[in-house]
């Protein structure tokens, strides 16, 4: 038999609530590099989660080709979607935690996780600065990070480590078109590096570097063969129903403006994030934001989500209301529905999932409240909406990563906010999925009133219904 870096032969899982439906046969010989691919909630995390060894099988085999001691760790090395939005600060975070710069002065910095990692070519660590543009950030506190350069500071840490096998789970989300070009050649470079090999996770089957070699697929928890790239071919495109929302719950807002923005100017210490902004979003309007990573995107939608304190020092309106004026947080968030990756991390409690789209009714990070019939009625409404009902008592840390996108999608809609800010919704989705969001936001964005902000570096990707773009540029190093 031909020695293989990693090997599963007729394994079967010991857990009944997380088994595939069939044997696991899986190899990665040496010399190659893997694509695995599927549906959200198919089994992918849950195959990578039995070859790191953290899945123990209850037959068959799972071998390494290389000396692993008591853990996997030092041979396996594992970036997951979801983990990126946890505890990449190695330290405790709170949501909001990033917009309130006197609790950060402690915060550990990029430069000083970085530098604990001893690198494998000592090249390796100037290129991946430069040709990612990390430099800049090595002072930052690694929680004031932007989502996307909190995803490049994760790939630049995991290329960093000496590892035989890198499981990489959908690396590009969260970035610009230079970062993603940028990330695909280092890519490719670190496979010509001896011994290192690199397993690529991903729910999306049109993105595929050249540099892989085989690709599984996993269908409803069962692995297919392994097929060489060359030969592999995309599965044709979904076909949705028509799909119904949930009935509107509260009238069209009587003011005319959504958002007023007026010379709006965001400051941490000497760095400036944003400067002189105005911005009016007039009820109906769909509206893109834009820009590069590190453009500010993210802190100018903390500003309009209430999340930022340094909103008090700034000429904001939301609702015809200026900010400031004696009105809540509470007020201003229980006509805002809302969906990030600052938002994705802070969720850390295994509650059902249907007890966190519920929460969407106040505002919360759990669910503190009891919700009325009506307020459960139309959480599992909206989980039927994005397709996830099956999954509503399951814990929400138990679902896939993708699973978990489309519950923090439910939560955003579910009571019917006059304002939609979505920010980069579509990240980790599969491509039914992706879809399906799209033609839920043309929808919901049709009803009488109802105003949109969308965020995604990728153009192909907004909805329809989208027909004024804002375009944030990044302020150069003062």
């Amino acid at each position: 038999m031909e020695r293989a870096t990693l090997r599963i032969e007729r394994g079967e899982l010991g857990d009944a609530g997380y088994r595939f439906a069939a044997p696991l046969d899986f190899e990665l010989l040496r010399g190659e590099h893997i694509a695995l691919v599927g549906a959200n909630g198919s089994g992918k995390t849950l195959l990578v989660e039995t070859l790191l060894g953290r899945r123990p099988l209850r037959s068959g085999r799972l071998e390494y080709g290389f000396p692993t001691g008591s853990r996997t760790a030092g041979g396996v090395r594992y970036i997951a979607f979801h983990e990126t939005y946890n505890r990449a600060e190695d330290g405790e975070y709170y949501y909001q935690q990033r917009w309130n710069s006197c609790d950060n002065e402690h915060a550990p910095r990029v430069g000083e996780l970085l530098d604990r990692i001893e690198c494998r070519e000592p090249a390796l660590r100037d290129e991946l600065y430069d040709r990612l543009s990390l430099r800049p950030l090595l002072d930052k506190p690694v929680v004031m990070l932007s989502s996307g350069e909190l995803r490049k500071f994760q790939i630049v840490r995991m290329l960093l480590t000496q590892a035989r096998v890198l499981v990489v789970d959908n690396p590009f989300i969260g970035l610009d078109a230079e970062a993603r070009q940028l990330l695909h050649e280092l890519l490719a470079r670190l496979t010509a590096v001896e011994g290192l090999q690199l397993i690529l996770v991903s729910a999306d089957e049109t993105d595929m570097p050249p540099f892989i070699t085989h690709v599984y697929r996993i269908e409803d928890r069962r692995l297919g063969p392994k097929i060489p790239a060359g030969a592999f071919r995309r599965q044709p495109g979904p076909v949705l129903p028509t799909i119904t929302l949930p009935a509107a719950e509260r009238e069209p807002p009587a003011c005319a403006e959504a958002v007023q923005l007026c010379g709006v100017t965001v400051r941490y210490g000497d760095r400036t994030i944003l400067e002189s902004i105005d911005w009016t979003i007039r009820n109906g309007e769909c509206w893109a934001l834009s820009g590069p990573n590190g453009a500010g995107k993210s802190t100018l939608l903390s500003l309009i989500s209430a999340d930022n304190p340094q909103a008090y020092a700034q000429e904001i309106a939301l609702f015809g209301r200026r900010r400031g004026t004696g009105e809540s947080i509470w007020e201003i968030k229980r006509r805002i529905g809302y969906v990030s990756s600052e938002m994705h991390r802070s969720f850390l409690k295994p509650i059902p999932a249907v007890n966190i789209v519920a929460s969407g009714y106040f505002d919360s990070l759990g669910l503190y409240e009891k919700p009325t019939g009506a307020q459960l009625a139309s959480a599992v409404a909206w989980m039927e909406a994005f397709r996830i009902g099956a999954v509503a008592e399951r814990p929400f840390l138990q679902l896939s990563s993708g699973e978990q996108r489309l519950a923090l999608l439910a939560r955003a809609f579910v009571k019917d906010p006059d304002l939609l800010i979505l920010d980069e919704p579509l990240n980790g989705l599969d491509e039914a999925n992706r879809t399906r969001v799209r033609t839920i936001v043309d929808a919901f964005c049709s009803r009488r009133g109802k105003s949109l902000i969308y965020v995604s570096h990728v153009e192909s990707d907004w909805p329809s219904c989208i027909g004024h773009r804002f375009e944030l540029r990044r302020k150069a190093k003062e």
